[in-house]
């Protein structure tokens, strides 16, 4: 246990190391600049690590819910436990984040350490941080793009597709999956069946948020194209039709 608090201890230090330096090369941006630039390397190592544990190392989460934790599960869980106990001190000081965002970062906080205190069930939280953090690279990407002005252009709406179809078909669909086998195992704990209940509901209400946003844009859209149709429309003038 004392590795494993080292261990967590290297990586916060390791993320706070990190931030700083993005704030010292980048002088002239934000601090959010500099801890979005984190957010977005840590989205990508993890992504790629816990991929590989649930995809390949194993065991299967849907099949070995509440399974012992493997070494390189708890290699994969302290990295993203120092990084988001990081995060959360940051969202906490500059107050840039709701109610939900704070939610969803305690939640995730108090599973990863529950999980690492017990010695099991990583392999269905390992899993969890996947489908969380597939979608985490391109929301910072979206970020990015609005803040150098790129948005409105072709890959700000191929980030906004790709963001949106990986986070219903992943982090929903595939999330409630990983959710059903860890209800219905006998082996994880009750306390962490309520904790992953709980972050469900807290994905829930990111999807909320979402759909809220993909209906705003398509009513824009919507909206553009009528305006513009009618602008080119052709004019009638005593029953006939005058060139726009």
């Amino acid at each position: 246990m004392v590795c494993i608090v080292l261990e967590v201890t290297c990586s916060l230090v390791a993320w706070l190391f990190l931030y700083t330096c993005f704030c010292y090369w980048n002088k002239h941006r934000s601090s959010e600049w500099s801890c979005r630039l984190v957010t977005l390397l840590h989205g990508v190592i993890v992504t790629c690590l816990s991929g590989y544990v649930a995809l390949s190392d194993g065991p299967w989460p849907l099949s070995h819910a509440g399974s012992p934790n493997t070494s390189l599960q708890i290699h994969v869980l302290s990295l993203t436990l120092g990084y988001f106990i990081f995060d959360l001190g940051w969202c906490l000081y500059f107050q840039t984040e709701g109610v939900l965002m704070l939610f969803h970062h305690t939640l995730s906080i108090c599973g990863m350490i529950m999980v690492l205190g017990l010695g099991k069930s990583a392999t269905e939280v390992n899993a969890v941080v996947f489908v969380s953090e597939i979608t985490n690279p391109l929301l910072q990407t979206r970020w990015f793009l609005r803040e150098m002005g790129c948005y409105h252009t072709l890959l700000g709406e191929v980030v906004d597709f790709f963001f949106v179809f990986l986070f219903l078909v992943l982090r929903i669909g595939v999330g409630a999956l990983i959710l059903y086998a860890m209800v219905t195992s006998p082996d994880p704990s009750w306390l962490l069946k309520a904790g992953g209940l709980a972050m469900y509901i807290v994905s829930l209400g990111f999807m909320v948020e979402i759909c809220r946003f993909v209906r705003r844009k398509m009513m824009k859209k919507y909206h553009s194209w009528t305006s513009l149709r009618s602008k080119n429309a052709p004019v009638k003038t005593n029953g006939h039709l005058r060139a726009p």
